[in-house]
């Protein structure tokens, strides 16, 4: 897992050592696997958020862990072209390369360790595919996209597009060095990721080293959701075991603890763990396809606009598509 990294942890910031008298550490609540399945034609994903209630995760929507697989030439899938309403995507690449394009003029190529932040708002069509020389290649493919839902008042705001590159994701470790901490959004004590966003929410990959344990501070009114990428550890004060595909679902409290196994295997050497944590927006979800509303009526509009046209056009130069279908949850 390439992502973003240093050759020397040790010259970064680093975390506050907590004190274990006044901390509390955020019990486990759910502990629950992805189930593993196929997007469009043949593209593996895993639903992080399968089986966990709507409440636990506000104000996410939606994970998918994208591969890890590594294709063969003529194999690698994206998307056809599709609208989104009502929310935004945030897509992560760890490995591989990834073209995106959308209607309101947004667009670029993300590789290791990039971020594409795209606020779909009020509408737009948009498009995702590997490059055309990947598609001729093959090569390595992983990453994530994560649903982030909007609140009311900015579903229907103009449509945006933030290209986040790896190298600027904010660096951080603990106090002994053992992990390195990537900050794409949000704050994590004192030290604020790059990603601009309507709901208040922090976002960081964390790779932690055999043995290593990471307490990390968490803000008090935003959840806290634990998504391991890859490696065995454990997860809380009472550590709960947990492996690849795996989600905790953290109860309140003011830190996170996780900790690596001392003995990774060969393919996942260190603990890869995706955080994420924001502010519950506690408002009525309508969720339907590739719209995220807040009643039966907005989504129903939402549809009668896209096939009226209304969420956009798709661009006269535009990406080539490689096969597949629209994600859907």
């Amino acid at each position: 897992m390439p992502a973003i990294t240093v050759k020397d942890v040790l010259v970064l910031p680093r975390l506050p050592q907590l004190d274990p008298a006044t901390t509390r550490y955020r019990p486990v609540t759910r502990l629950v696997t992805a189930p593993s399945g196929y997007e469009g034609e043949g593209f593996p994903v895993r639903r992080a958020f399968a089986g966990v209630p709507m409440r636990e995760l506000d104000p996410f929507i939606h994970l998918d862990q994208m591969g890890e697989v590594d294709y063969a030439p003529g194999e690698p899938k994206g998307t056809s072209w599709h609208p989104h309403r009502g929310f935004e995507t945030v897509t992560y690449i760890i490995d591989g390369i990834f073209d995106h394009q959308d209607s309101n003029g947004g667009g670029g190529t993300i590789t290791n360790g990039d971020t594409q932040w795209m606020t779909a708002g009020g509408g737009l069509l948009h498009i995702e595919a590997p490059p055309e020389h990947l598609v001729m290649s093959g090569g390595l493919f992983h990453g994530l996209q994560l649903w982030v839902n909007l609140p009311r008042v900015a579903k229907m705001s103009p449509p945006r597009y933030q290209d986040i590159r790896g190298k600027e994701s904010i660096l951080l470790t603990t106090p002994d060095g053992g992990a390195l901490v990537r900050v794409i959004a949000g704050d994590i004590a004192g030290h604020r990721g790059p990603g601009s966003t309507h709901t208040p929410i922090t976002i960081s990959h964390v790779t932690v080293q055999p043995g290593a344990q990471v307490d990390l501070p968490w803000r008090t009114d935003f959840n806290a959701l634990v998504y391991v990428l890859g490696g065995r550890g454990t997860v809380g004060t009472d550590r709960r075991p947990v492996h690849t595909g795996q989600l905790a679902v953290h109860g309140p409290g003011d830190a996170i603890r996780f900790t690596a196994d001392e003995h990774q295997d060969g393919r996942t050497p260190e603990l890869d763990v995706y955080i994420m944590g924001g502010e519950p927006i506690r408002e009525p979800v309508a969720h339907y396809g590739p719209f995220v509303m807040n009643t039966r009526e907005e989504l129903i509009q939402a549809f009668e606009d896209y096939q009226a046209g209304r969420l956009g056009v798709i661009p006269a130069t535009r990406v080539p598509h490689t096969g597949g279908q629209a994600p859907r949850p």
